[in-house]
């Protein structure tokens, strides 16, 4: 179990999404989409995506969500990060981009990039600022849906050198 924030006693843990837990990350991810901060989803599209998704969840409630998805043989996007207003500043968001990019060293993913309007938060884990025509167009199949593509107005990061190989 990981401790939440340094004055915290609440333990929480993350641990993969499930299937139980598509409602409840619908529901944060909505709340988030509404006020215009991130893109919102569609219970079909977290359906197909589920396995890319990991959970911070206290007795039984998700709080938190982060998504690793895996654009090409280098290449990943920290996608979906969303905490419960009642989780913000306790660290959760910090442990839920952690353990992405553990998942990627685990999968030798060299490089993780962001599109996100938190670039300040991002680049406490290394990240740094890039400019979005420097992505491989291959990462903007999600964004054509997007309401205000082609004209994206966050900032996107990369994080390079994860992988370690032998």
């Amino acid at each position: 179990m990981a401790t939440v924030g340094k004055s915290d006693t609440r333990t929480g843990r993350i641990r993969p999404a499930r299937m139980g837990d598509v409602r409840a990350i619908h529901a944060l991810l909505t709340t988030f989409a509404n006020k215009g901060l991130m893109l919102p989803r569609s219970i079909s599209s977290l359906y197909d995506h589920l396995r890319d998704f990991i959970v911070y969840e206290e007795e039984g409630r998700v709080y938190g969500i982060c998504a690793l998805h895996i654009c090409w043989d280098d290449l990943a996007e920290i996608r979906s990060l969303a905490v419960a207003e009642e989780r913000q500043k306790c660290g959760v968001g910090a442990m839920l981009v952690e353990s992405c990019l553990d998942e990627a060293r685990s999968l030798e993913i060299d490089k993780v990039f962001v599109l996100t309007y938190q670039a300040a938060f991002f680049r406490k884990f290394g990240f740094v600022d890039r400019d979005k025509q420097d992505l491989p167009h291959k990462i903007w199949s999600d964004c054509i849906h997007c309401a205000k593509f082609p004209d994206c107005d966050e900032d996107a990061l990369i994080r390079t050198g994860l992988a370690v190989r032998p």
